[in-house]
């Protein structure tokens, strides 16, 4: 048998170490079926400014202790390796804000990285001490007010003039050369958080044809001249939308597959500036038809976990593990949570409870680590930047991913829904290795 390294973990254990067996009775099968997809790029969460606020409320030594988890690549953390951050204020800011709050300032001549000194930059870098190869990607909730109609930050659209058109690109160039300024490199630029979001919260609307435009017109062509080589990804699209008072998803002729992706990267001006795709939320509904459509040409990836009702539960930490297989499973080549950390409830700047992978307790000081914490961490500390996802079949393979690593060794990520053991036996061309799965379990299998 080859060298095995099985990690499992449920309500009742985490990260444990378990044997692997090479005789047994199986109650379901799996194999590799030659089929090779996409290579994989990162997992990681977003930095926000609430985050930072909860990990201050630790002691120096038990912050550093936490970061060492997260980000070292060494020892047996997690190994997070992609994370996002927001262009201006998100639902997880103190308050709403730009970086550039002046009204008619075209020329940007305000724009200022003042607000982000105070909290993003600082718990950015902490992050890159402890992992200098962390890449990063970032996105606009709102643009500035002024630039929209109307001129508040939670709702509305943007201004649809050329000179806030050019303006609003500029803007999003600036940023990028600002935080480089800073020695943090942003690689990729997601254009609008949650395309067809109209929140409570930073907000902005753009239907398919619009984000086309811009892209092609405007945000393509700046970037291009500016000579960074930070990517763009059309993203991040949570279409369709939910009509909540019905609690169906009632758009999907409107607001599905070909609205957004379809209709943008088929105009070949705009799809020439893109490199990929990023879907969040309702999302998940086109993603199968855009990897489909255009894999490999363009890239594939998940930018924000459902977050949630902020009392952590392993219920929900399980229906995390099926958005990691739907959306890998279906060309994701990167997944993101959404708050690393949070103080208890995880209540956003608008009122709402969600999940984060660590609560810290302001008044005791200590960092608990939930569930959402060790799903995400089967995954960002197994699966290696450049893994190959591979094909996989038998009657257990809606249940399981499998990747091959840039140092060659195989990894099995597996789930058993059910409340009793489950034992998977996995053919590995000559050998045969019998999983017995603990109940409701996720589970990592490095074969070497």
């Amino acid at each position: 048998m080859k060298e095995s390294t099985w990690r499992w973990s449920n309500d009742h254990s985490q990260w444990a170490l378990k044997l692997v067996s090479n005789e047994g009775k199986a109650d379901a099968n799996l194999y590799l079926n030659g089929l090779k997809y996409q290579k994989m790029f990162g997992f990681g969460a977003c930095f926000n400014e609430l985050g930072w606020r909860a990990f201050n409320h630790l002691l120096a030594r038990e912050g550093e202790k936490l970061l060492a988890e997260l980000f070292s690549p060494a020892g047996d953390g997690a190994k997070f390796n992609f994370c996002r951050l927001p262009i201006g204020a998100n639902d997880y800011s103190f308050n709403w804000y730009s970086l550039d709050e002046v009204p008619g300032d075209y020329s940007l001549q305000y724009f200022s990285l003042e607000r982000d000194s105070q909290a993003l930059i600082p718990y950015i870098k902490k992050a890159l001490h402890y992992n200098p190869e962390l890449k990063l990607f970032a996105s606009p909730w709102s643009p500035p007010a002024w630039m929209k109609n109307p001129p508040v930050y939670n709702w509305g659209k943007l201004i649809w003039t050329e000179e806030n058109l050019s303006a609003y690109a500029a803007y999003l160039v600036k940023f990028i050369k600002a935080y480089a300024e800073q020695n943090i490199s942003i690689h990729q630029l997601h254009v609008q958080n949650e395309p067809v979001a109209n929140q409570k919260f930073p907000s902005c609307t753009w239907t398919g044809e619009e984000l086309r435009d811009f892209i092609r017109d405007y945000l393509g062509p700046a970037l291009s001249a500016s000579g960074l080589d930070t990517e763009i990804w059309l993203g991040t699209i949570n279409a369709p939308g939910c009509d909540f008072n019905r609690l169906i998803f009632d758009k999907w002729a409107t607001e599905d597959y070909d609205f957004f992706a379809h209709t943008v990267l088929a105009d070949e001006e705009a799809l020439r500036y893109i490199s990929g795709v990023s879907y969040q939320w309702g999302g998940k509904i086109a993603m199968q038809r855009t990897f489909e459509s255009w894999y490999p040409r363009i890239r594939l990836m998940q930018s924000e976990n459902e977050c949630g009702f902020g009392d952590n539960t392993w219920e929900y930490a399980r229906y995390v593990w099926t958005m990691l297989k739907h959306y890998i499973g279906n060309g994701a080549e990167s997944y993101l949570y959404w708050n690393f950390m949070l103080e208890p409830e995880g209540v956003s700047t608008w009122g709402d409870p969600q999940n984060a992978m660590v609560t810290i307790d302001p008044v005791k000081g200590k960092a608990v680590f939930n569930p959402d914490y060790f799903v995400m961490k089967h995954f960002s500390a197994c699966i290696q930047r450049d893994a190959i996802r591979l094909g996989a079949s038998g009657t257990f393979a809606g249940n399981a991913l499998a990747f091959q690593n840039p140092d060659r060794s195989l990894v099995l990520e597996l789930y058993n829904p059910f409340k009793q053991i489950y034992t998977v036996a996995f053919h590995d061309e000559a050998e045969k290795y019998y999983f017995a799965l603990e109940p409701q379990s996720v589970n990592s299998i490095i074969l070497k």
